[in-house]
């Protein structure tokens, strides 16, 4: 069998709506693993379902906000109602809001911090007593948890704590034999940042990024696959750019 292979185990993605976390349930069905599906919309959860299927892997979705108190609960039971497990947890999910210091509300800051590292932190709380030796929590974090950029310290905050979440629960689980890693993302076109990534800001990005180009979803998908799969065995704590080579400089 590839270390590849995930048949046989079920994961939840969180943010799977869209972006990112669509893809990423795309590339886990490509790999033969069963997939529930969390996001606010109905309608593109359904779609996202189908696009899974078509993989030839089983999908559910439920519709959850996972900043709601009782998302946590309604996630797990979700997914041991329809797949009677759960071996892997991708923390999708996310906001980003740009603005300066002056500019960054108290709502503001709250909002990106119980998006992006309260709902992960409890999500995995909740699924951890479900998990057993082999399984595999992915954070998706970002650049912006390795480098700071101005008009960005509430969202820097929010992804610099997730690398550090990672590398705690990373030490504190890896005895029970569960991995807990990042996917640290850098300039990538989703409908987050439709609106942010104008004609002249990507001539900004591609002439800062080695890589000569923004990224697509297609590239991150595949590092969701490796850490959640038997191909990463030894990889624990990890934080994986892919960025186009941009925190290396």
């Amino acid at each position: 069998m590839s270390p590849f292979d995930l048949q046989g185990k079920v994961a939840i993605v969180t943010g799977a709506s869209s972006g990112i976390g669509a893809e990423a349930a795309r590339g886990l069905g490509e790999a033969g693993c069963a997939v529930l599906l969390v996001g606010r919309s109905e309608n593109r959860l359904a779609e996202v379902a189908d696009a899974v299927k078509r993989t030839g892997a089983a999908a559910a979705y439920v519709s959850a906000d996972v900043r709601d108190d009782e998302a946590p609960d309604r996630i797990v039971a979700a997914a041991l109602a329809e797949f009677g497990r759960i071996d892997v947890l991708v923390h999708s999910a996310g906001i980003y809001a740009q603005a300066s210091l002056e500019e960054t509300t108290d709502e503001l800051f709250d909002g990106q911090w119980v998006t992006n590292v309260r709902a992960p932190y409890r999500l995995t709380r909740a699924v951890r007593p479900h998990l057993t030796a082999g399984s595999s929590i992915i954070f998706v974090s970002s650049m912006s948890g390795h480098v700071g950029s101005p008009n960005d310290s509430a969202y820097c905050a929010s992804k610099g704590a997730i690398e550090l979440i990672v590398k705690a629960l990373a030490t504190e689980l890896a005895p029970a034999g569960i991995r807990v890693n990042a996917i640290a993302p850098g300039n990538v076109h989703t409908p987050i940042n439709k609106e942010l990534i104008t004609p002249e800001v990507e001539k900004e990005i591609v002439a800062m990024t080695p890589a000569g180009r923004v990224g697509l979803v297609r590239d991150i998908s595949p590092a969701v696959v490796y850490l959640a799969s038997d191909a990463s065995a030894y990889v624990i704590g990890a934080s994986l750019p892919i960025d186009g080579g941009f925190i290396a400089q």
